[in-house]
């Protein structure tokens, strides 16, 4: 399915803030560079995908969930028949999720402002790690900053998106009001992004030589086979 022109505009505004760094160092491989190289284009991969419409809907490792309060996935919670009812559920699963797409918009620079900051004593323990090593650092050391990045786009999100059916929702139940539904996607959304990095980072480590990349082929490539020996 074709991007529509707001996703277009918006990855073309969004993506180039995680431009792959240029190499920083004399000959051979620099692991700092490769890190950093690897989260780049992780969060490029992640978030080209998850900004265009329907990203987060669309994708079963990333997308949103509703809060049990609101037909979630253990609705214990649910009194009203109306929110039982799978079209009300469904309708309001996409509202969410779009409010996501929102939200991660305002998340990627955030993002690359944190990938710069990955330095030597990390990088060796890193390149030696697990399928997603780096993406998992990276959460770790970014905390709550990524939740607290996207509240706004996710509040402003649900505000676009509502055709009446997020309003009605709330109405329909005591257990959850806006702020609440806020702050849920927004907490959901974030945890989506790092499994959409974690997933396009592990798949560079198994075939560096699919980015093309010289600096992540010399790095993971041996890596690779050390791991391998």
């Amino acid at each position: 399915m074709e991007m529509s022109r707001r996703s277009l505009v918006t990855s073309a505004a969004v993506l180039p803030l995680l431009a792959l760094p240029g190499c920083a160092g004399g000959p051979g491989f620099n692991l700092v560079d490769a890190i950093r190289r690897l989260l780049s284009l992780s969060a490029q991969r992640a978030f080209a995908s998850l900004i265009r419409e329907n990203g987060f809907l669309d994708d079963q490792l990333a997308r949103v969930a509703l809060p049990d309060a609101l037909g979630g996935e253990t609705g214990g919670l649910i009194v009203s028949t109306i929110l039982k009812s799978s079209a009300f559920r469904g309708r309001l699963t996409k509202q969410v999720n779009r409010a996501a797409e929102k939200g991660a918009e305002m998340a990627a620079p955030i993002v690359a402002d944190a990938i710069r900051t990955v330095g030597v004593e990390d990088a060796v323990a890193l390149v030696k790690g697990g399928p997603t090593a780096a993406t998992d650092f990276l959460e770790g050391k970014m905390g709550l900053a990524l939740v607290s990045a996207m509240l706004p786009g996710i509040d402003g999100g649900l505000k676009l998106f509502d055709s009446g059916i997020v309003t009605e929702a709330l109405k329909l139940t005591t257990g959850i009001d806006f702020a609440g539904l806020r702050d849920d996607v927004s907490l959901k959304a974030t945890k989506g992004i790092y499994r959409a990095m974690g997933r396009e980072e592990s798949a560079i480590r198994a075939d560096p030589a699919s980015t093309q990349d010289p600096i992540l082929i010399g790095v993971f490539g041996l890596a690779g086979q050390s791991g391998r020996g």
